[in-house]
């Protein structure tokens, strides 16, 4: 039987991240699945609550800090981790980012919608605001009919299963290490092997963007000072 390893790399934006692990933790999945926290240089009170809420659920949660010296965000390393584990035990990843609130059925669904297809790299739950709209990173896809659609465009990790057989494919340590987050160059990758990516309509998760690193925000609002200051810090390369 298949398994499946979820993960959640976390970096403060403690209140979301605790709803994110519940939601998860209450989850209806009928495989066997790993649950892990990867918390991202958090603050001292926040990993304090983020060990505590490993007590409770029964997660396992690593400290990145106790891992590399290299600032946040860490997505490569985590990716790097979770894929070693993966491959190790032959089973799924299921990324679930920490402003993501998925439904109990979530993960199965996408898990199930995944092993349909043996072409499979990358299979999405859209995301949707409070009134159940599509939002960021999908708003594109607001047009989409259908319950499961191929897609050509890049796919967001927030919600987001990649399949053995693609992990057994594409190693990731050729990813460029210079840039910060890594789901479009995954994605490409996958569309150049051979695979296919879906995105599903139908399994729609709750998602406030950017809430642990609210200065992204700036794009929508200040635009030019966020692209200044993305060059400046030479931070939030894709």
């Amino acid at each position: 039987m298949q398994s499946l390893h979820i993960i959640t790399p976390v970096k403060d934006s403690i209140e979301l991240t605790l709803q994110t692990i519940g939601s998860i933790m209450s989850s209806k999945v009928n495989i066997p699945f790993q649950y892990t926290v990867y918390n991202d240089f958090s603050t001292p009170e926040n990993t304090e609550r983020l060990r505590k809420a490993s007590g409770k659920y029964g997660f396992t949660l690593i400290h990145l800090a106790g891992l590399t010296d290299h600032p946040s965000p860490n997505y490569l390393l985590v990716l790097q981790m979770a894929q070693k584990k993966a491959l190790e035990d032959d089973s799924y990843v299921c990324i679930v980012e920490s402003d993501v609130i998925i439904q109990p059925d979530t993960l199965q669904s996408l898990y199930d919608e995944a092993l349909k297809r043996s072409d499979c790299a990358l299979m999405a739950a859209v995301t949707v605001d409070e009134e159940g709209k599509v939002n960021y990173p999908y708003l594109y896809a607001k047009k989409y009919s259908g319950s499961v659609t191929e897609m050509k465009k890049h796919l967001s990790f927030c919600c987001t299963i990649l399949s053995h057989t693609f992990l057994h494919t594409f190693d990731f340590k050729q990813l460029d290490p210079a840039k910060s987050w890594h789901d479009v160059t995954i994605s490409h990758k996958s569309l150049q092997l051979g695979f296919s990516n879906y995105l599903c309509m139908h399994i729609k998760v709750f998602h406030k963007p950017h809430s642990s690193r609210p200065w992204k925000l700036l794009k929508y609002t200040h635009p030019f000072r966020y692209y200044f200051l993305k060059i400046l810090h030479k931070r939030d390369k894709i």
